[in-house]
């Protein structure tokens, strides 16, 4: 057990009246309006004309919008000192007891409903009810009852924002509990948690001066709701005026608040759980890290985190407490452009920053740019919380970030966000001896014990907090009950210390591991809680709102890991009956249960089952949940023999194909059951030659099957003849197909195509009398022998790449087959993909393990990997802005890149979508990635005027050139004499030399037209083809002369 020093400070209310009135004039808060377009704006200053120019621009661009330089204030900036502050605090919270002890006020929207707002305060313990909802907590916890009583509680409906930090700092001045309501969350949920809290009162923006930037929680729809008083307010309210404050302050009261906030995260129960945080809590925390890490009144902060994050309130407070100035962003800009996060930093000179590890990762590509490689980041102190924090991305931070002191910290909203910490400096030393797994969470903070209680070992076990740190209790009003605690004897909590003493301990349901120095570092968890972006959900919350649909018999969630980091939460659901239509019902119950919950909450993906896995004691199986099939869902029937088992072979490979499955389909597997939809059945009917309402009608292979004998289908007729391929039956025998070619090419040999065969294939489709060629692009194709030697993409202009198997410069060549100009033909619509928007670029085409994949994006911001064959969607991702360029494919297949309208270039998962990371330039993508396979760079340009070189190993730009006008097309990279070419809307054209860093510009050629379009080499000369704007084709030599022109009349 540690011993426990007393806080040096009373209360909150009475620590910043202090720091306000020495230095009343002082800049408090600056809201970033002003600071946020300059950062979007600088982005059109970034150049590749070297650092000293780079920075002179920066410097002579923002002198041009700066009132103040200490602190920094730009042009659209609001300003508000301490005085302003302390004012409307002073102003609020005279006004917030008068309307909560019965007053009326000009700003208060009393509810349509009849609401008691004239009780007196929840005194639990002077109606003869404890506080605590069990009476075995210990004696001293019992005369800590009588000197408590419970506050009502006020909630807050803001974004962050000066008014925000005025209304909390005004409940607490008034004796009572804040309740931070997020405007994110769905109104419902807002709703379920001010019903549960029994709030007062709720306080949310509204001026009738005019609005700010930070206008943003679309308040009206309380006001309109009527169920609850609203008061609103802005700083306009309270700035010229004086308020005669008569209220005592809450540390001088007789009996002190059993706590000062409430807080609700997700519960196990199923229904969001509110954490009752005291002010001892919020202080311990505010003066272990002034005494450990001292705040300089110099230092200028940073409050960006969402109120429903614990953590948000150490950002403010610690400004406000410690004499800081404090930026807030506007909130809705920030979420729109999180990477000018980088470029306030800069702007206002952030000394310290509060994020989740997942955030700092999104930060890398701006960081790792080349101007932000030769400013030194102001960042004094960066601290890192609510997820694991990767020792990958430790070592990344500290190559990036020199000068600045890296914290992990650990916590939860039960222990006040933070109970021990990690300082980054102790852990070079470590990693020689330890291998820790991740960056420790070290040891606990001031006034806090952190002990590990296992079965085995005392050097494992879970993670059990005590001290100031820990909540008083989980609110049910009017009751508060107590925490998940653990009473610890004495000896275990210190074995020094001989007293027989019991003490209650907080179970946080982490589990941890304590390193041979003493540092603790977590292992995981055995409940069924996760974090995702440093938000604790309890799956159980989860699915009780899904259980909660008309249409759902019950539900169960499981998280995914990916590259160990939870990204995605997929839901299985029973449905009382089967829907008709499984792809429309997925899309209808996501924007349900949307609406009902964060959207961090909703789980990515949705999967219709008959059963849950179960374990031996009758409870789902969630281990093996992950991976049901959906094959292997819901009961299995007994199959008669049928004397046709060759059809049965031919529907089930169907089927199989249909979905994408390597497992066996059964005789009663359901086709849209399993995952099937409008387009896989398109292309299941059209292979088994049958009517898509038919597969309907009989969507198992046994029923459709029957069908088939019986002449159930709408009409008789026979099987597609290349449907029958990959079945061993006689069927096949007896068809005696002709042996195609295949279309694709022999990657083994130089040799052209021709189409010469004239094989008709009939087709007995009833609404179909086409001629279909044997060489029709068909599933038969994409399992030929040739697929199996080497993968490879198709793009633009037939260019052709191949995996690491195939070297050599023919490897690289143009892929092209001649058609005789008398040979007729047609083309057949095979399937088709709504995109929701314009589709500008051209698709890529992919070929790996036997499997052929289309990537394409969209004016509606969507990106989608698209099975070739069949047309089924196999991921899609919605970028930031509208996609107009086509896709690459890295060497190794395992990336996708592309570019897209935000300014960003994406690198995509090849299997599943997720961004492995992205790269910010400073205008559109429209431009075609150019991959590097020797240099492992990707060749891109932007409307920024620059071309950029990626390494996609190191994830960061290595190499960016100004182009004189904004790039369109791709780049061309000439392999064999390791040159790149790259064209402009000004008409340049720029040859560089790539053999090695640094690169260097050979030439340049001013056209004086513009360049839309992508330049090609010819394979046998080296000469670059250019078409211009006017409609002329140019050749230019390797050494920048032009060869020949052809123009266009």
């Amino acid at each position: 057990m540690v011993s426990y020093n007393k806080l040096s400070a009373c209360c909150i209310s009475h620590e910043f009246y202090k720091v306000a009135t020495i230095n009343p004039n002082k800049i408090a808060v600056i809201q970033a309006c002003g600071g946020v377009k300059i950062a979007k704006e600088f982005q059109l200053f970034c150049s590749e004309n070297g650092d000293g120019e780079t920075r002179e621009k920066f410097e002579e661009f923002v002198s041009s919008k700066t009132t103040s330089v200490n602190p920094p204030v730009y042009e659209g900036d609001e300003c508000f000192t301490y005085s302003d502050v302390l004012s409307a605090v002073d102003s609020l919270s005279s006004r917030l007891r008068c309307i909560l002890d019965g007053g009326d006020d000009p700003n208060l929207l009393k509810p349509s409903s009849v609401v008691n707002m004239h009780h007196t305060a929840n005194n639990c313990s002077s109606k003869g009810q404890s506080i605590l909802g069990s009476s075995d907590q210990g004696l001293e916890q019992y005369k800590q009852l009588h000197k408590t009583y419970c506050p009502r509680i006020v909630g807050i409906y803001m974004e962050p924002s000066v008014e925000y930090i005025v209304a909390v700092l005004s409940v607490l001045r008034c004796g009572e509990a804040f309740l931070p309501l997020d405007p994110s969350w769905p109104n419902e949920r807002v709703q379920l948690v001010i019903s549960s809290s029994k709030a007062s009162l709720i306080v949310g923006y509204g001026s009738s001066v005019g609005g700010t930037c930070h206008q943003l929680d679309k308040l009206q729809w309380l006001i309109d709701k009527g169920s609850y008083p609203v008061f609103y307010m802005s700083m306009e309210d309270f700035i010229p005026k004086k308020s005669d404050l008569l209220l005592g302050w809450p540390c001088e009261s007789e009996r002190l608040r059993s706590f000062c906030y409430l807080m609700y995260t997700s519960g196990s129960t199923g229904k969001p759980k509110g954490v009752c945080g005291t002010e001892v809590g919020l202080l311990n925390r505010f003066l272990w890290m002034q005494e450990s890490y001292p705040f300089q009144k110099e230092e200028i902060l940073f409050f960006k985190a969402s109120i429903s994050f614990i953590d948000h309130l150490q950002e403010f407070l610690g400004a406000m407490l410690a004499n800081c100035t404090l930026v807030i962003p506007p909130f809705n800009q920030l979420k729109d452009t999180i990477f000018c996060v980088v470029n306030l930093l800069q702007e206002y000179s952030i000394s310290r920053l509060v994020a989740v590890p997942s955030l700092i990762r999104a930060f890398l590509p701006a960081l790792q740019s080349i101007y932000y490689s030769t400013v030194q980041i102001p960042l004094k102190l960066l601290v890192l919380s609510g997820e694991v924090f990767d020792i990958s991305l430790w070592k990344m931070l500290v190559k990036l970030l020199p000068q600045t002191s890296i914290l992990n910290i650990y916590g939860s909203t039960e222990v006040s966000g933070d109970c021990t910490y990690f300082d980054c400096k102790w852990l070079p030393p470590m990693l020689e001896q330890d291998a820790p797994g991740s960056v420790p969470i070290g040891i606990p903070i001031g006034n806090c014990d952190v002990v590990l209680v296992g079965e085995n070992s005392p050097y494992e076990g879970e993670i059990c907090v005590s001290g100031s740190c820990v909540a008083a209790g989980y609110f049910c009003h009017p009751s508060i009950f107590p925490l998940d605690n653990v009473e610890l004897h004495q000896e275990v909590a210190d074995a020094e210390n001989d007293k027989n003493e019991v003490n209650c301990y907080f179970r946080t349901g982490d589990f941890g591991r304590k390193l041979s120095n003493g540092n603790l570092v977590c292992i995981g968890r055995k409940d069924r809680s996760v974090k995702i972006s440093g938000q604790r959900i309890a799956l159980e919350e989860v699915e009780s709102v899904l259980r909660e649909h008309q249409e759902v018999v019950d539900a169960a969630v499981v998280s995914r890991c990916v590259q160990g980091d939870i990204l995605l939460l997929e839901a299985y659901v029973l449905l009382k009956q089967k829907e008709s239509n499984l792809e429309f019902f997925r899309s209808s119950i996501r924007c349900w249960i949307a609406s009902k919950l964060p959207l961090i909450m909703v789980p990515t993906r949705f999967y219709f089952v008959e059963s849950f896995p179960m374990s031996s004691s009758g409870k789902v199986d969630y281990k093996n949940l992950a991976t049901l099939a959906a094959s292997e869902a819901g009961s299995r029937i007994e199959i008669e023999e049928t004397q046709d088992i060759d059809l049965i072979n031919v529907i089930q490979k169907a089927f199989s194909d249909g979905l994408m499955v390597v497992d066996k389909i059964s005789l009663d597997d359901n086709f849209f059951e399993m995952g099937g939809n409008s387009l896989s059945a398109a292309y299941v009917s059209y292979n088994l030659g049958i009517n898509m309402k038919d597969l309907y009608t009989f969507p198992t292979p046994l029923k459709l099957q029957k069908a088939i004998l019986h002449k159930k289908v709408s009409s008789s007729r026979e099987l597609r003849a290349d449907a029958l391929v990959g079945v061993n039956s006689q069927v096949q025998e007896k068809s005696k197909l002709p042996s195609n070619k295949s279309w694709m090419p022999d990657l083994d040999s130089s040799i052209s195509l021709s189409l010469t065969s004239d094989y008709p294939i009939k087709c007995l489709k009833t609404d179909s009398d086409l001629y279909i060629d044997p060489y029709d692009f068909n599933g038969r194709d994409m399992n030929n022998s040739t697929m199996t030697k080497v993968s490879c993409s198709y793009s633009r202009c037939n260019k052709v790449r191949h995996d690491a198997r195939c070297e050599g410069y023919h490897c690289r060549s143009v892929l092209s087959w001649e058609v005789p100009r008398d040979k007729r033909g047609l083309m057949r619509e095979r399937w088709m993909v709504y995109m929701e928007s314009c589709v500008d670029a051209s698709p890529l085409v992919v070929f790996k393990e036997r499997s052929a994949y289309l990537f394409v994006g969209a004016h509606s911001h969507k990106f989608l990997c698209i099975d070739a064959t069949s047309g089924l969607v196999l991921w899609e991702i919605k970028l930031e802005g509208r996609v107009e360029s086509s896709a690459a494919v890295l060497h190794d297949f395992s990336q996708v890149v592309i570019g897209c309208y935000d300014g960003n270039i994406y690198f995509l998962n090849f299997s599943n979508g997720i961004p492995c990371w992205n790269f910010q330039t400073h205008g559109e993508v429209k431009s075609q990635p150019v991959v590097d396979k020797e240099r492992h760079l990707v060749w891109c340009g932007s409307h920024d005027h620059n071309l950029y070189a990626l390494d996609y190993e190191n994830q960061c730009c290595v190499y960016k050139i100004r182009c004189g006008g904004s790039i369109f097309g791709a780049p061309a990279l000439d392999e064999v004499h390791e040159k790149l070419y790259v064209a402009s809307t000004s008409g340049r054209v720029t040859a560089l030399f790539v053999r090695a860093l640094p690169f260097y510009q050979i030439w340049v050629q001013e056209l004086g037209v513009p360049i839309f379009g992508s330049l090609s080499i010819n394979p046998s000369s080296g000469n670059v083809i250019c078409c211009t704007v006017d409609g002329s084709v140019v050749s230019l030599g390797t050494e920048g002369s032009v060869i020949w022109k052809v123009e266009q009349y």
